[in-house]
């Protein structure tokens, strides 16, 4: 049964719903639609007075199809340029704090979004008593063109905006200010180490798969990638490119010119992400991140067979060792680097395995962490995964994920001990 709640916030009024005993409330802006002279251009603080109708789902930054939607499955969500919203779950806006989450999706800054259904935090809520909000925040050129003298890395200025949002609002949502924990994979859980690594507004970290700075490009290679962009596009100037349409920027991704420029960079690293521009990111980010790992309280995991899930890799040896390269020794290194500066630390990897394609590839974790295997039921990654082998895998991670979450310890010892998930 689904019946309308009312939040009450310093800005107004959310009017949200509650279904199975945990309300929702969506598409909340936390900041101005960067539209106009907005787009490209840091987050501005949210406007909206009075009554919000919360009760929708918010939409998803402009994107492509993701380059792992062989081993996830697609997803339909609805895509504008005005999606700078979170979504939360609360069992309550009862005045109650509750330790929170706020959750940075994947999909190397190119693709995803926090409103989509494979990331429905409502199990996660009501299992543990907690607070879960999932962002949106800008992809590809709309958040990560590098072009010099303009604000560089504004889709990471947005996830800090949304935490901000959520260290002002959350107590009128039924959640503690002082207890966020900041969950992320992939792109988002490297999000988090910048975030770290520049004024920290969280203590506690679950990172998965995260490549730990291995994404981030120089300020002259991202300028270089970006004259390229601007021009395949049919912009003259960063000026031009605010006035173009979106489809001539997606479209300009995949311009023959970008794609010989991207490849002859030569790092395999994806077309737009964090940017070493000297402001946002200081230019040499390996001291950075290492005092950044003494910031939080971390739970790092990583899958064994992470390439799988990339087209052209799979589960051979190869494969595999390129996997630990780029996600399993970062993260171990990351958990060694927290305890040596008086962190606590906890390590996991993901083996569930469901088909011999993709194995425990990249991503694999997330129906487990969220309870949300049916929005995953399309997955190729899962098929064959019995209800059981799903269910107990799914008691077992989130038990241990809302044990951190809570300030409290999973059920294994700390790093270097590597707990196995299967």
């Amino acid at each position: 049964m689904r019946e309308r709640v009312k939040a009450t916030l310093r800005d107004g009024t959310l009017v949200g719903v509650r279904e199975g005993g945990v309300c929702r409330y969506g598409a909340i802006p936390y900041a101005q639609a960067p539209v106009g002279d907005l787009r490209f251009a840091p987050p501005q603080p949210a406007a909206w007075r009075g009554e919000l109708d919360a009760t929708g789902t918010g939409t998803v930054a402009p994107q492509l199809a993701s380059r792992l939607r062989g081993a996830m499955g697609d997803f339909d969500a609805q895509q504008s340029e005005d999606c700078l919203h979170l979504t939360v779950w609360t069992p309550a806006a009862d005045g109650k704090r509750r330790p929170v989450v706020v959750w940075l999706h994947g999909g190397a800054w190119q693709s995803g979004g926090g409103a989509l259904d494979w990331y429905d935090g409502s199990r996660l809520a009501q299992r543990g008593d907690v607070v879960v909000v999932a962002v949106n925040y800008r992809l590809a050129a709309l958040g990560w063109l590098y072009v010099p003298g303009q604000t560089a890395n504004v889709g990471l200025l947005d996830q800090e905006a949304a935490i901000d949002w959520v260290c002002a609002n959350i107590q009128d949502l039924g959640g503690d200010p002082e207890h966020i924990t900041v969950m992320g994979q992939s792109a988002g859980a490297s999000s988090i180490c910048a975030m770290l690594a520049r004024k920290p507004r969280f203590s506690r970290a679950i990172l998965q798969s995260a490549a730990l700075g291995r994404g981030f490009r120089s300020a002259r290679q991202a300028d270089a990638l970006g004259q390229v962009f601007l021009r395949a596009a049919g912009a003259d100037s960063f000026a031009a490119a605010r006035a173009l349409p979106v489809s001539a920027l997606l479209a300009a991704q995949q311009a023959p010119e970008v794609v010989q420029a991207l490849r002859d960079e030569g790092s395999s690293r994806s077309l737009f992400g964090p940017v070493l521009d000297g402001q946002v990111l200081p230019q040499d980010i390996a001291p950075a991140l290492l005092k950044a790992a003494g910031r939080a309280d971390v739970l790092a995991c990583y899958t064994r067979d992470e390439m799988a899930a990339f087209p052209d890799h799979g589960t051979d040896a190869a494969s595999h060792q390129m996997g630990d390269a780029v996600f399993g020794a970062p993260s171990r290194l990351w958990a060694r680097q927290a305890l040596a500066q008086g962190r606590d630390a906890w390590l996991a990897r993901f083996d569930v395995a469901p088909t011999d394609r993709f194995g425990a590839c990249h991503c694999i974790e997330l129906p487990f962490v969220f309870g949300t295997l049916r929005a995953f039921a399309g997955a190729p990654m899962l098929a064959g995964l019995s209800a059981a082998h799903g269910e107990q895998l799914e008691n077992r991670t989130q038990a241990a994920w809302l044990a951190f979450i809570r300030g409290e310890a999973p059920d294994w010892p700390q790093a270097p001990h590597l707990q196995i998930l299967a």
